[in-house]
C-alpha cells in the first residue's frame, strides 16, 4: 500500500474536526488536527499537510490570514475551505487567495469525495489506512452548539449581507451557560445605554426560548441608510427594526432547526422599551444555554448582536439531540 497522504484539518471547533475526520474515514490518509491557522501552518511546514481542510472563522489566525500566508510563503499545501460562511464574496475571496474549492458546512463524505475527484486527488487517497490521532475527550454540550451556532451564524450573515448589500465579517459565536441574573443584567445594561432591543420567541419539538436582536444607539439609522429607507417617523422606525429582527432571527433559527432536525415556530417580533428586568425578577434558574453573535460591518462602522436564550426545560431535549452527534 502507498504511503498515507498527510492531511491537516484546521477548525477551532472540536466537533467540526471530528465530523471532518469521520468524512475521511476509510481513505489512505494520516490526519493532523489544528485549532487555528497558525497551528495549520506549523503542521504544513512539518510535512503533515499536503492537503489542508480549512475553516474561516477562528481565533489567533483565521482562514483568510492562513491562506494569505500560504501563498506568501509558497507553502506546499492544497487548500479546501470548509466554512459556514456562505456569502458569495467569502467564496470568491478564498478562491482568489488560492484555495482549490469552497465547501459549505455541514459537510458530508459525498461532498468531500466530489471535490477530491474534481482535482484528481481521490484515487491517491483511497485505501484502508486511517489515522486521525486523538482529538480529546467527549464533547460537552456547549461545544456541540458552538459548531451548530457557527453554521447558523453563516446563514444569518449571508442574509444580512444580501439585505444590506455588503460583506459581513463573521465572528466566533459565544456559546455558554448563563444564569437568569446574568441574562437580565446584560439586557438592562444595553437598555440603559439606549440600545434598541427586539424580542422574538420560538418553540418546537421540546425546545423553546427567546431570540433578541440588540442594536446600540444610532445603529438603526445606519441600517436605514444602507437600505435607503426612511426612519423619520416612529412607525417607520419600528417597522424597520422588526423587519431586520424577523429576517436575521429567522435565518439563524431556520439553520439551527435544520441541524437539530426540529421544526421551530416563531412569534411576531416585539420591541422592548425601557427594559428594567422587574418583570422577570420572579424567574429563577441556575443556568441555561445562551448563544450570542456580534455581527460587524467594518466598512460602515455598524454592529448588532443576536442573543438566543433557551428555556431551562429545553436543556434535557438539547442533551438528547446532542447524544446523536
Amino acid at each position: 500500500m502507498s504511503k498515507p497522504v498527510p492531511v491537516v484539518i484546521c477548525d477551532d471547533s472540536r466537533m467540526a474536526r471530528k465530523q471532518m475526520a469521520s468524512a475521511l474515514r476509510g481513505w489512505n490518509v494520516e490526519v493532523t488536527f489544528a485549532e487555528h491557522g497558525l497551528e495549520a501552518l506549523e503542521a504544513i511546514r512539518a510535512g503533515k499537510g499536503d492537503i489542508l481542510f480549512l475553516d474561516l472563522t477562528m481565533p489567533i489566525m483565521d482562514g483568510y490570514q492562513a491562506l494569505e500566508r500560504i501563498r506568501k510563503d509558497d507553502l506546499p499545501a492544497m487548500v479546501i475551505v470548509v466554512s459556514g460562511d456562505v456569502q458569495p464574496e467569502a467564496r470568491q475571496r478564498v478562491l482568489e487567495l488560492g484555495a482549490l474549492e469552497f465547501i459549505k458546512k455541514p459537510t458530508s463524505p459525498e461532498a468531500i469525495s466530489e471535490v477530491l475527484k474534481q482535482f484528481g486527488l481521490l484515487s491517491e487517497m483511497e485505501g484502508v489506512s486511517f489515522d486521525a490521532g486523538d482529538d480529546g475527550k467527549a464533547l460537552a454540550l456547549p461545544e456541540y452548539y458552538q459548531e451548530i451556532s457557527n453554521v447558523a451564524m453563516g446563514q444569518a450573515g449571508e442574509m444580512l449581507a444580501r439585505l444590506l448589500n455588503t460583506f459581513v465579517h463573521l465572528p466566533i459565536p459565544y456559546v455558554k451557560m448563563q444564569s437568569a441574573e446574568q441574562i437580565h443584567g446584560t439586557l438592562f445594561e444595553l437598555s440603559s445605554s439606549g440600545a434598541e432591543i427586539t424580542s422574538q420567541g420560538f418553540i418546537g419539538g421540546g425546545v423553546a426560548g427567546e431570540a433578541l436582536l440588540l442594536l446600540p444607539p444610532d445603529e438603526l439609522n445606519k441600517v436605514a441608510k444602507l437600505m435607503e429607507a426612511e426612519v423619520s417617523g416612529g412607525d417607520k422606525k419600528s417597522e424597520l427594526l422588526m423587519s431586520l429582527s424577523n429576517a436575521l432571527t429567522g435565518a439563524f433559527l431556520s439553520s439551527l432547526a435544520q441541524q437539530l432536525d426540529l421544526t421551530l415556530s416563531k412569534a411576531t417580533p416585539a420591541i422592548i422599551h425601557n427594559y428594567s428586568g422587574m418583570n422577570a425578577s420572579s424567574e429563577h434558574f441556575s443556568e441555561t444555554l445562551t448563544i450570542r453573535i456580534k455581527y460587524h460591518l467594518q466598512e460602515y462602522d455598524f454592529e448588532c448582536d443576536l442573543l438566543l436564550a433557551f428555556t431551562p426545560d429545553s436543556i434535557p431535549k438539547l442533551k438528547t439531540i446532542a447524544s446523536y452527534f
